[in-house]
Parts: C-alpha cells; structure tokens; sequence
C-alpha cells in the first residue's frame, strides 16, 4: 500500500513529487473525508454553472480502486483533508489502456501554491502504475484556471469521448 511522501519541491519536467506543505493519501471514494470532500466539489461546481444546470454524478467506488483505478485525498501539513483526485479505466483507445481523470478537487484556501498540478501529476502517476498509456478529462471551458492547468500540462483537445452533459472541453494526454 502507498504511504504518504514527505513534501518536497515540485518540478514537473521531473514527475510527480510534491509541492511545500502537502502530501496524498490513498483513500476509497465513498470514506467519509472522500464523500466531503467530492460534496464540497459538486456544490462549487453547482454554484459556479454556467449554461444550464449542472447534474451532480456520484462515483461509484469501486471504478477508483485498483487495478480499475485510484482514489488519493490531498492533506496539508496540519493533516487536514483540502482535496480529491482520482483516475479510473476506461476502454482502450488506439494507443491502449485509457484512463480518465475525475474530481480533481482543492479548497479555494490551497489555490495559488503549485498544489493542482501536483495533484494532476500524483494522478497521472497512479494512472501510469495500473498501466495507462493514455490519459483524458472532461471540463468545462469557464474553468479557466483548470483549463489552463490541463493544457499547461501537455494536454490537448480532443472530440467528445462522453455525454457529459455538464463538460465542453474534452482534453487527452498521451502518457506511454
């Protein structure tokens, strides 16, 4: 099982580490910080909708545990629980194993400290050890400082690979 690695510095050219103050833990989906921490999502990203209503989607847990894929909660120094990632299979693409980044969530009092991108790192990682040779997401364009992570991070357009009703922008990376 995966422990939590002591911060570091976060350098994306040399893979996933981590940012100052920070760390992951492995955790289910439906754990009670997991299940918190996916409502504080969908609430932010409820209120902040634009275009129509946004229609909350809760995951089901076993699609974040290995070897289907990954669920991590972020916690800062003190141990306090302020974000959520995952990634999980999804059928395979031209290239082979595909999977899919989901929730990738920080509470607005984290933003501004290199914390996302590692997060998409940490995910991208787990996403590489369970085999991934391709990794996609869906957003939505008026998330801006997500979209400009993702593209940031060697991500690029792609044509819609689900319904989704509440995404715009569907985005892929090519990991292997």
């Amino acid at each position: 099982m995966w422990s939590p690695a002591p911060a570091a510095s976060f350098n994306p050219s040399n893979g996933p580490l981590y940012a100052e103050g920070m760390r992951f833990v492995d955790a289910r989906s439906d754990s009670p910080d997991a299940r918190r921490m996916l409502a504080e999502y969908f609430s932010a990203r409820e209120l902040s909708f634009t275009g129509g209503t946004y229609r909350v989607s809760t995951p089901d847990p076993e699609v974040f545990v290995p070897p289907a894929g990954a669920f991590v909660l972020v916690e800062d120094d003190d141990g306090a629980v302020v974000g959520c990632g995952g990634v999980r299979r999804l059928p395979d693409d031209e290239r082979g194993p595909r999977f899919e980044v989901k929730h990738l969530w920080l509470r607005p009092g984290t933003r501004g400290r290199g914390w996302g991108r590692a997060l998409l790192a940490e995910l991208e990682s787990r996403a590489v050890d369970l085999g991934a040779a391709t990794i996609v997401l869906d957003t939505n364009a008026t998330l801006a400082a997500a979209g400009s992570l993702y593209r940031s991070s060697g991500y690029v357009s792609v044509p819609p690979y689900n319904d989704n009703p509440n995404a715009n922008l569907w985005l892929r990376k090519v990991l292997a």
